[in-house]
């Protein structure tokens, strides 16, 4: 046994045990570490052998033959280092940054999700241990490791020996290198390296391993969100061995080359393997998850923000320390731990929210995203990529095809995505001196990812995509042809188009709200711009014709109204059907008709119109400043009056603004389908937050420019949007720990609307259960989006 301290964390002077004062209360018991005896309140048992002491209450790590406080040093390779930078707890976990790794712990129980990353390699782990009242029909022990390279992982489940559900529990311990995850880092010569991450897990009671899933994160999805889908020529490849101490479980990836491997071992403790079979002891066990797939070249804290936002650092790590982890040279990624890769969709819609703080120039975020969305448009017809899919889950979709390969593959069936690109692109090439600097670099860079794009530049891919765009534009705005039919539809045979891409999302409705009264309209204006720029190739004046008469002639197809004493009939027939215990009607706040805008039209059911009340027109107040003033008085004062009232008569409720609300819609189905329990259901989406606060303000703010809308001079109207807008950023502050989730949402009790992850909640019939991210690239725009106080 050994037991020593550097000069960092001051002379340790051991006690003798049989003088140590005793707390007559309470008698401590003396546990033996190598064969000396310690009180675990003083020390840490490292490795079985190795003490460390507990110094102001925090306990000092191992580095070797040395213990260390992770404030001021770090450990590499058994070697102490300086660290750089470190902080303390927060509210929603732990964090410390160092020159050569960052580890950042947040907990949302039953989630404890753990990250680290360093030179070599991102990864994160997601403990899964149920909760005395979590549902035990939808969610299990279970430990994933998910790595953004390749969009690959390990997943994990657990269940109680003793065949008593609800009696395991997993929890992580500190690793002998000073962080709850450590690195695996072993240089090949001839192949990858081999990455990965080592911590020490401990289970409360012996455990048997019932699922094992190595490969990609797709394939773990398909078996978490499908019908618990495994795949025989997957799970058919992992081996299982004996090893030293334990179990190892590996699988060759079906190129041939990558392995995913994953041991599980303990000195004290026993691992059983029988066939496919293995059973734990209750105890401590270390937990190794480790592949050799090419890496990413991640964007520290520093890197991807812009110089002038560094504050932020150190005023929200946990937050930049979370927008580093999904942010890397060639792209942005989605979210921790379901969508570690490229999606067209969030990564735009997080830059346009978040580009004040963003780094750019080349090797900048904003780049990064723009190159990350032009590398994969579709050269054929001009479709941005909404989701890429990578490593493993590339060749066995190949497979699929009867195609030999390892190539990516882009999925195009979401219409939004084309419309945010000359968007992003106008925003970054004309709004800022470094783009503008930047453009001809720029577009003139080569495209690399995708085999089909090799010969082609990013100036032509953004004008094969605006050459789409305008096409799909152009019959709408023809004279006379203001028509149902001339709106943009969901592609022929997709059920989804947009961000609500679920089931229930829109409803089954062709033809959405968003798209069609604001990405078109905004799209084409920023096309005008990059036309007279001359970086596309379009008669701009003929483009913002077509703009104009999309924002004017949309709106009209989408608006919903229903009188007094009709809305206050489906109120309380809503909170009857709804089944929730006490939940008031809210009817007695409503003062007139109920305006809002379908979430779609041509719906299931029959239903020209989803009417359902919801956020999307943030997209309007955020992207365009329209120039029709009836019809934008009147569109500001019903997205006001629906922020202010409480859920069911509006959107509002104690854990924030729902995104969705059926209350007012005359059809069962509504109330059916759009639950607390849906994925684009009553819940609350962190982005959309942002996005209307950002868009109230942007509309707001007009009342101040050479242009003053006319809403700006009717009191009632600007009265009631600046009251919303700080009711909503009253609950924006009411609810700021939960403001970096996905997705979140409520159980009604004690008169008031209490947050509960969406994980914990049994599905709507017919679908599988859905986890809310920990970590959400676009719910990380807070970053950026921050109340304005002259209107306060």
């Amino acid at each position: 046994m050994k037991i020593q301290m550097r000069e960092l964390v001051g002379v340790l002077t051991l006690l003798v045990l049989q003088s140590t004062p005793v707390n007559t209360d309470f008698v401590e018991e003396i546990e033996v570490c190598g064969g000396a005896p310690y009180y675990a309140s003083k020390y840490t048992c490292y490795n079985s052998d190795f003490l460390c002491p507990i110094l102001g209450g925090s306990p000092t790590m191992r580095c070797g033959a040395d213990c260390y406080s992770p404030r001021a040093y770090s450990c590499l390779e058994d070697h102490l280092q300086e660290a750089s930078l470190s902080d303390s707890t927060g509210q929603d976990g732990s964090y410390i940054r160092t020159d050569e790794s960052t580890t950042l712990h947040l907990s949302s129980p039953p989630y404890d999700n753990y990250f680290y990353s360093d030179c070599h390699s991102t990864s994160q782990m997601v403990v899964t241990s149920p909760l005395p009242d979590s549902n035990l029909t939808i969610m299990g022990p279970r430990v994933i490791v998910a790595w953004p390279g390749g969009n690959s992982g390990i997943a994990a489940y657990f269940a109680p020996s003793n065949g008593v559900n609800g009696t395991l529990g997993i929890r992580v311990l500190n690793s002998t290198r000073g962080s709850p995850l450590g690195p695996i880092y072993k240089p090949e010569s001839s192949n990858n390296a081999t990455v990965g991450i080592s911590t020490q897990i401990e289970f409360n009671t012996s455990a048997t391993l019932s699922v094992a899933i190595l490969g990609s994160i797709r394939t773990i999805r398909d078996f978490v969100e499908g019908p618990s889908l495994l795949r025989p020529e997957i799970q058919d490849a992992i081996e299982y061995s004996r090893i030293d101490g334990g179990i190892e479980l590996s699988r060759l990836w079906l190129d041939n080359i990558t392995t995913t491997t994953l041991s599980i071992t303990s000195e004290n403790f026993s691992a059983q393997l029988d066939n496919a079979t293995v059973r734990f002891e209750a105890g401590v066990y270390t937990f190794n998850a480790s592949f050799n797939y090419p890496q990413l070249t991640q964007l520290s804290s520093k890197d991807v923000l812009s110089p002038d936002s560094a504050d932020l650092i150190s005023q929200s790590p946990m937050q930049t320390t979370s927008l580093s982890f999904l942010s890397y040279t060639t792209k942005l990624t989605a979210g921790a731990w379901r969508f570690l890769t490229y999606f067209g969709r969030d990564s735009m819609i997080s830059a346009l929210l978040l580009q004040p703080v963003l780094s750019e120039g080349e090797g900048g975020a904003i780049e990064a995203v723009l190159a990350g969305v032009l590398e994969r448009v579709n050269k054929t017809d001009g479709s941005a990529c909404h989701e890429e899919t990578i490593g493993d889950y590339a060749t066995w979709t190949n497979l699929q095809n009867n195609i030999t390969s390892t190539a990516p593959l882009c999925d195009y069936k979401m219409i939004d995505t084309d419309y945010y690109l000359p968007i992003l692109m106008e925003r970054y090439l004309l709004q800022t001196p470094v783009g503008s600097s930047r453009a001809s670099e720029f577009l003139g860079t080569a495209a690399t990812v995708l085999p089909k794009n090799l010969n082609l530049t990013y100036g032509d891919l953004s004008q094969i995509n605006a050459n789409k765009i305008v096409a799909l534009a152009a019959p709408f705005a023809a004279p006379g042809n203001q028509t149902k039919e001339n709106l943009m539809h969901l592609k022929n045979g997709e059920v989804v188009g947009e961000w609500r891409d679920s089931t229930y999302g829109i409803g089954g409705g062709r033809i959405p709200f968003d798209v069609n009264t604001a990405l078109v309209p905004a799209a084409l204006r920023s096309i005008a711009l990059l036309s007279k720029a001359g970086m596309l190739d379009f008669n701009s004046t003929m483009i913002n014709e077509y703009a104009e008469v999309w924002e004017d002639r949309t709106l009209e197809f989408f608006e919903v109204s229903v009188d007094l004493e009709e809305a206050q009939n489906r109120l309380e027939d809503y909170t009857t059907a709804s089944g929730i215990k006490d939940l008031k009607s809210q009817a007695d706040t409503l003062d007139g008709n109920v305006t809002f805008y379908a979430l779609a039209l041509d719906g299931d059911s029959n239903l020209s119109q989803v009417a359902v009340m919801n956020t999307d027109d943030c997209f309007r107040h955020f992207l365009l400043n329209t120039t029709n003033q009836p019809q934008l008085t009147s569109s500001l004062n019903s997205t006001a009056n629906n922020i202010r009232r409480t859920f069911p008569a509006g959107l509002m409720t104690d854990v924030g603004m729902l995104v969705a609300n059926p209350a007012y819609g005359s059809d069962p189905v509504y109330a059916a389908n759009w639950t607390n329990s849906a994925y684009h259901g009553t819940v609350v989406w962190s982005w959309q937050l942002a996005m209307m606060a950002r868009g109230l303000e942007l509309q707001l703010s007009r009342c101040s420019s050479g242009t003053v809308p006319e809403f700006c001079g009717d009191q009632s109207v600007h009265a009631n949007v600046k009251n919303a807008y700080n009711v909503l950023w009253d609950s924006i502050e009411a609810n700021t720990e939960y403001l970096s989730n996905e997705v979140w949402s409520w159980i009604y009790e004690d008169g008031k609307f209490n947050y509960i992850d969406l994980g914990e909640l049994p599905p709507p019939e017919g679908e599988s259960p859905t986890e809310s991210d920990i970590v959400q690239l676009w719910s990380l725009t807070f970053l950026a989006v921050a109340r304005n106080k002259d209107l306060h």
